[in-house]
């Protein structure tokens, strides 16, 4: 999609992470990791008997399980990206704080441009 807005084919062989980074927008999985964090903020400030919360507070089922890796579950992936983001439960408290440290995949977000100048031309 990028690749067609900015009129470069793959003959070019200009990088996706460049196209990226001149028509400013992050990659698409910091864009999935903001809305899982958007989402767990959104669920941690509802009520205790929130449906949500009774969820994430669930114990695993008894028994042994399945044989080999257990499966990936979604509060797994969540923890992984408020650990590698050093985020903490508590700071989902607050809703503005929250939205500020959540937000990097937002095209009029001013973070980092992963090395690429702003308004450069890939040609």
């Amino acid at each position: 999609m990028l690749r067609w807005m900015s009129g470069v084919s793959r003959k070019d062989r200009i990088k996706n992470s460049r196209i990226r980074g001149s028509l400013q927008v992050r990659d698409i999985a910091d864009k999935l990791q903001e809305g899982r964090l958007r989402w767990y903020g959104h669920v941690l400030r509802k009520p205790a008997d929130y449906v949500g919360n009774r969820c994430l507070a669930m114990p695993p089922p008894p028994g042994p399980g399945k044989r080999g890796r257990p499966k990936r579950r979604w509060i797994d992936v969540v923890r992984d990206d408020m650990r590698a983001n050093g985020f903490k439960a508590e700071d989902a408290k607050d809703r503005a704080k929250w939205r500020r440290l959540c937000r990097k995949a937002d095209p009029g977000h001013r973070g980092d441009s992963q090395g690429e100048q702003p308004g450069r031309s890939l040609r």
